[in-house]
């Protein structure tokens, strides 16, 4: 028989390294939702990517960052339990922030993992020259199997760094479908679709105290979805900055939010967004558990 191999990548890294921009450059289309907005990404999803005749199962993570509410605290515990399961990592750098007091706290925490790779992510925009102590600095700090340059928008480096990343694949049956796949329930990336908009017009810290849930997906006769969902305020000021002056605002993230959603899935949609204060949905299991998050 065929020797088959199939294992898990953890992607990891600071905020807005690019994580997510990456997995979806792996991909060919969005399975992750990309913002300039730190601490965008906060659940775990699992991205099924084949090479040859190898299976590597990527987990974007949420970014790792200093925790200071509940919902911060549950986001880095779910990118620091994914490492546990990893048959490798890989740590995004963003090479225009450079060797980070975050990055150096995270391979303290990392370095002792058997396959640990390090992506320098956005070496387009970077000197060399600059690029050089860089790599001789991080290559110090811990016993890194291999040490990509790459441009994750640009798809630079990407192809290669696949390749070595498949090699350490343990022997094993396919833990999924031999197809690229992505493993993340449709309500959730619905959702998720959504709240990729909400971070597009909602400014400053506001978007991190907004909770995007998708209720229910209704198919008519002619097979358009109805897809309703509520966005998740704290209070009554935050739902008027959601809906904006004469429902502006809302309309165009709902705008928005259904054309990517017809983009992504190839179908006709109609998307049904309601705005609701619930002041304590931070502290309601449930907005946890949707996002496969653990609650705490």
């Amino acid at each position: 028989m065929t020797k088959t191999y199939s294992g898990f990548i953890a992607i990891i890294g600071p905020t807005n390294a690019g994580k997510s921009t990456l997995l979806n450059q792996i991909m060919g289309r969005k399975v992750s939702i990309v913002s300039h907005k730190v601490q965008t990404t906060r659940t775990r999803l699992r991205a099924v990517k084949m090479v040859g005749d190898r299976q590597l199962i990527f987990v974007d993570t949420p970014g790792i960052f200093k925790p200071s509410r509940r919902l911060d605290r549950a986001m880095v515990g779910a990118a620091m339990s994914a490492i546990d399961d990893a048959d490798a990592v890989l740590l995004i750098v963003d090479a225009q922030k450079g060797i980070t007091q975050t990055v150096r706290d995270l391979v303290v925490k990392i370095k002792n993992h058997k396959n640990l790779f390090v992506a320098l992510n956005k070496v387009d925009s970077i000197a060399k020259s600059a690029l050089l102590p860089m790599v001789a600095e991080i290559s110090q700090m811990a016993d890194f199997c291999e040490i990509f340059m790459i441009s994750a928008l640009k798809n630079d480096g990407v192809e290669q760094m696949l390749k070595s990343l498949s090699d350490v694949m343990p022997e094993s049956p396919y833990l999924f479908d031999a197809a690229d796949s992505v493993d993340v329930p449709d309500m959730l990336y619905l959702a998720e679709l959504t709240r990729e908009k909400v971070y597009k017009y909602i400014h400053q810290e506001l978007p991190y105290h907004i909770n995007v849930v998708t209720e229910k997906v209704d198919t008519d006769d002619e097979g358009v979805l109805d897809i309703y969902q509520k966005i998740v305020v704290a209070n009554a000021a935050h739902k008027k900055i959601v809906i904006g002056r004469n429902g502006e605002q809302l309309k165009k993230i709902g705008t928005e939010a259904r054309h990517d959603i017809q983009d992504q899935w190839g179908v006709n949609a109609r998307l049904h967004l309601f705005v609701r204060v619930e002041e304590n949905w931070e502290d309601v299991a449930e907005n946890y558990t949707d996002q496969g998050l653990e609650f705490k």
